[in-house]
């Protein structure tokens, strides 16, 4: 049988689409190296891919997720971000190493960076809550995909309301972050807290809109009211 990884290369070189190569440079400040397939279709080749590998183990699999990885192309990061996720029911604490390996190796654009933290991560987190004190020491990184990764990792979790504290400490920590994608990162990150906590995350606002990057406060504030925004946005 043909290796499955060169199968999933082949097809999404047979469904490549030059309207989106063109248009998806617009996205991204770096060089991103991408097929250019709309994500739907990379999520469909995905899908059809798993059925050859859904019985193998979970450490194969992830094996095939980092070959993936180590390609560098935005569309085969997705298929292992996907594949990473589908097999969430079976995540065991050693599993958080090798997710932090991607983070720290493989990632090298805010899609990719989101796609496997909102999810893999993300459900990792709420599933062993302790690590997370190992997701604030990515906020000391050196790499701006790390620093990004430690407030994109609770996007999910935050909407549920969980993991209040910790998210103002990562807030605290990325605060002064001079990259634009980290300010967009936790302001995001304060956002979806606003689902279940739109009063704390307001007040914390107001407490740092002195310093906080408007980047940042603007992404904070989006969901917020306007009379609310309005007095976020006073200098």
């Amino acid at each position: 049988m043909p290796d499955i990884i060169e199968k999933i290369k082949q097809e999404l070189i047979n469904n490549v689409d030059e309207a989106t190569k063109a248009s998806g440079k617009r996205f991204f400040k770096e060089e991103v190296k991408t097929y250019g397939v709309k994500t739907s279709t990379a999520s469909k080749i995905s899908r059809q891919a798993f059925k050859d590998v859904k019985d193998y183990s979970k450490q194969e699999i992830f094996n095939l997720c980092d070959r993936l990885w180590r390609s560098g192309i935005l569309e085969e990061s997705f298929i292992a971000c996907d594949w990473s996720y589908k097999l969430n029911r079976q995540y065991t604490e050693d599993d958080f190493f090798v997710f932090e390996k991607w983070v720290k190796e493989y990632v090298s654009n805010w899609a990719s960076c989101d796609t496997l933290c909102n999810h893999t991560v993300g459900c990792f987190i709420e599933m062993y809550p302790a690590y997370i004190n190992r997701i604030k020491e990515w906020t000391q990184s050196e790499n701006r995909w790390v620093r990004r990764a430690s407030a994109v990792s609770l996007i999910v979790p935050a909407k549920k309301g969980l993991f209040k504290e910790d998210i103002f400490e990562i807030a605290d920590k990325l605060l002064l972050d001079t990259d634009d994608l980290v300010q967009k990162g936790y302001g995001w990150m304060l956002k979806s807290a606003c689902s279940k906590h739109e009063e704390d995350v307001y007040q914390y606002v107001l407490s740092k809109k002195k310093v906080m990057p408007r980047t940042a406060l603007r992404y904070a504030i989006e969901k917020m009211p306007a009379e609310k925004k309005q007095q976020a946005m006073k200098k």
